[in-house]
């Protein structure tokens, strides 16, 4: 995999402003923890290694356990996610799949139930930031940093 361009370096002004939005959100108080659910499941769905070796790692400083991370793709049917995760994870797929989805009115139930307007709002900008972030890094090929060390 070869890298297309560094977007930092070609338009900065574009990332730091991606950055602030990206702060601002992280700030926002949503939990820690379900945010890097959120960056994690959207980043599985566009198959970005970049920003899935970010947020697992992030998640896992945490505390996060492996089996969590490791069953996140098949959450539905796994009991290790709380009603709270389980609204935003679906309201994650449902709008990173948009044009497949529609954001389903069930979905949204879900995700009324656990979350209020504020948080709602704020769940909704870090699904928008994730989605930008994994077309930043796929389409410009970002590769996430690599270590040597192999389990035995």
């Amino acid at each position: 995999m070869t890298p297309r361009l560094n977007p930092q370096a070609a338009a900065p002004e574009m990332i730091r402003a991606m950055l602030a939005l990206e702060n601002a959100v992280a700030e926002a108080g949503v939990e820690r923890s379900l945010y890097e659910l959120v960056k994690t499941r959207a980043s599985q769905i566009n198959g970005c290694a970049f920003c899935l070796h970010m947020h697992t790692n992030d998640a896992r400083r945490l505390g996060e356990t492996e089996d969590r991370l490791h069953l996140l793709a098949a959450w539905r049917e796994s009991p290790l996610y709380s009603d709270r995760e389980r609204a935003a994870l679906g309201w994650t797929e449902a709008l990173t799949r948009l044009a497949d989805t529609h954001a389903p009115d069930a979905d949204y139930q879900a995700l009324k139930a656990q979350f209020t307007e504020k948080e709602q709002v704020v769940l909704t900008m870090m699904i928008v930031t994730i989605n930008g972030w994994n077309r930043l890094a796929v389409g410009f090929r970002a590769i996430h940093p690599v270590t040597v060390a192999r389990a035995a």
